[in-house]
């Protein structure tokens, strides 16, 4: 998961994507990348850390021209600390082209091999995004055969590229001196949206909050496959590449990934989250009383909705129990297990009068590892609930990922193998309450009847590229961000957090 912006414009774009990378944040918090041009000339500037301390005064007016395109990183890949691995990438040949990449490549060891023997390219990090810029490169300069280049030849790169690449991937490409490129995989995994700015400027983003926070018109998702050209004078060029597109997206960007006030392939992320609340609700009742709960309490921030609707359908007050240190980031996008569980307590804090004394319904948007959870349990009982009850507005998680969310051991997710009581047990809760997976589907998939599916792959093990062995999985957790426990800086636990 990251998040990534392009633009085309009339006017000098830094401060344009600077803002709407603070608006993707959330997205990523490990590094972030800007790049710009200028008669033809890249200008680029990336560094580990948030976005407001990666560019400075002095960075931004090194960052001149009229488009450009940004990231910010999570990692999933490579190494998590290596600033060699922050976006864009950047590649000379052909034309000199630099990327930005959200989503994992599942055949990226296939592919590099592949790029060094058969298409001579030299890959220098661990990322699959500059195996991917490889592979576009390759595929344009087989399309334009030493011609000058067309949006014609920029199609046919794109569906090369799509029959040679597996896994999910939003991508946007600047191409010196001809325009912008913008594509998502054939299932539409990770989100990739278009607007327009009254100026005329064209913006790419991973969310839709990018366009409207920035004062630029949503006009559309792009559809899975799909690959959209600008020309540098705001030409724009939109052709469906891929043989048999499907839009499968992932399920868990409604559940916690994305902004509440985004609207991801037709879909309210908030309202979404309200019909979470709703389905969970049902579930409540079915395994605690409601006369057994005094209060309902979400833990902050992205379960607020899902929680407010629980609450309003079984007649039970919601109140706000812990307070959140928004100078930290977020837990579950943390590398290193010891980080994230040192940060828990720093990062919530307890209001004791809304647990004293009272059987409390705590919610939460998902149970991941469990580490969160079982900490946030006993803060509720270290401040006087009577009971403590848990429930997640999103089924377990029982499967790796591999299409971009950094949790693929099946040994650190806490439902893997265990029955729920087991994980109730695990947690220290007194009742553990979770969203059924058709629940889940249906509630999120009902505001949007053109979706054919999702990818819910955590849930429910399907992975829908159809391509995924125990081999692959076991051969993605080898590369998966490099680091060991401990070794995160502990100053990042200072640095800011947005509202969810």
């Amino acid at each position: 998961m990251c998040g990534i912006v392009g633009v085309v414009s009339n006017a000098p774009v830094n401060q344009l994507i600077y803002d709407a990378l603070l608006l993707l944040q959330h997205r990523g918090q490990d590094a972030a990348g800007i790049v710009t041009q200028l008669d033809r000339k890249f200008f680029m500037h990336k560094a580990k850390g948030m976005v407001r301390d990666v560019f400075r005064t002095r960075n931004m007016r090194s960052l001149p021209g009229n488009c450009g395109l940004g990231q910010v990183r999570y990692p999933t890949a490579g190494n998590a600390f290596s600033e060699e691995e922050a976006q864009p990438f950047y590649v000379n040949a052909p034309f000199g082209i630099v990327l930005v990449h959200n989503g994992n490549l599942t055949n990226a060891h296939a592919l590099k091999a592949e790029l060094f023997t058969t298409d001579h390219r030299h890959i220098n990090t661990e990322s699959d995004s500059e195996v991917l810029l490889n592979v576009l490169a390759h595929e344009l300069e087989r399309a334009t055969k030493g011609l000058p280049l067309t949006p014609r030849d920029v199609f046919a790169a794109v569906s090369a590229v799509h029959r040679r690449i597996r896994g999910s991937y939003a991508v946007i490409a600047l191409i010196a001196g001809h325009g912008l490129l913008a594509f998502r995989d054939p299932y539409g995994i990770r989100p990739l949206c278009i607007g327009r700015g009254k100026d005329g400027a064209i913006l790419f983003a991973s969310e839709s909050v990018a366009l409207e926070g920035t004062a630029h018109i949503f006009e559309r998702d792009l559809a899975p496959g799909e690959a959209v050209f600008v020309t540098l004078d705001g030409q724009t060029h939109a052709q469906q590449c891929a043989e048999a597109p499907a839009l499968y997206p992932c399920i868990f960007e409604f559940v916690y990934l994305a902004r509440p006030d985004s609207v991801l392939d037709g879909i309210s992320v908030y309202q979404a989250r309200l019909n979470l609340g709703e389905t969970l609700a049902k579930r409540v009742i079915s395994t605690v009383p409601p006369n057994e709960i005094d209060v309902v309490i979400p833990i902050p921030e992205s379960s607020r909705p899902s929680a407010t609707q629980l609450a309003h359908l079984l007649g039970i007050p919601y109140r706000e129990g812990f307070v959140k240190n928004r100078y930290v980031g977020r837990t579950f996008i943390m590398p290193g297990q010891e980080v994230r569980k040192k940060s828990v307590r720093q990062k919530l804090n307890v209001i004791a009068s809304e647990f004293r004394g009272r059987n409390v319904l705590l919610v939460d948007d998902s149970i991941v590892r469990g580490t969160t959870s079982k900490e946030i349990v006993q803060m509720a009982r270290d401040a006087g609930a009577r009971k403590v009850y848990l429930a997640s507005a999103a089924p377990p998680v029982r499967y790796p990922n591999v299409y971009g969310i950094d949790m693929p051991t099946s040994d650190e997710l806490v439902a893997h193998g265990r029955t729920v009581e087991e994980i109730r047990q695990s947690i220290g809760c007194d009742a553990l309450i979770y969203q059924d997976v058709e629940g889940m589907k249906k509630a999120i998939g009902s505001l949007n009847h053109k979706l054919t599916g999702f990818d819910a792959s955590c849930f429910d093990g399907i992975y829908v590229t159809g391509d995924i062995t125990a081999d692959d999985i076991a051969r993605l957790n080898s590369s998966r961000p490099g680091a060991q426990e401990g070794d995160e800086d502990s100053s990042r636990l200072a640095l800011p957090n947005h509202v969810d």
